[in-house]
């Protein structure tokens, strides 16, 4: 695992059903960009110094960003399907 400020730092839910934690890598200890990583988590902006597991990937801010707006176009896509969904119930 290699990273660079400004990088984010996605660990995976420990479940199906518990959520990722993102945060944004603010230092890099190493020159080669390996472990640890001071990480700012959008959570509750909370700083720490973070080892991460295998549960973990970084990504950087342009890749952060599209996964955003993928995520972003899903719930806009899921609210217009239940918008029409309602719709066409009243009709009937």
């Amino acid at each position: 695992m290699h990273a660079k400020p400004g990088d984010w730092l996605v660990i995976k839910g420990p479940r199906v059903d518990a959520p990722e934690q993102r945060g944004r890598i603010l230092e890099v200890h190493s020159a080669d960009g390996t472990p640890p990583y001071v990480v700012r988590w959008t959570a509750d902006d909370h700083v720490s110094t973070v080892f991460p597991g295998p549960d973990a990937v970084v990504l950087t801010a342009e890749e952060e960003q599209a996964a955003e707006e993928r995520a972003r176009h899903r719930y806009d896509r899921v609210q217009q399907l239940i918008h029409e969904e309602d719709s066409h119930a009243r009709l009937h």
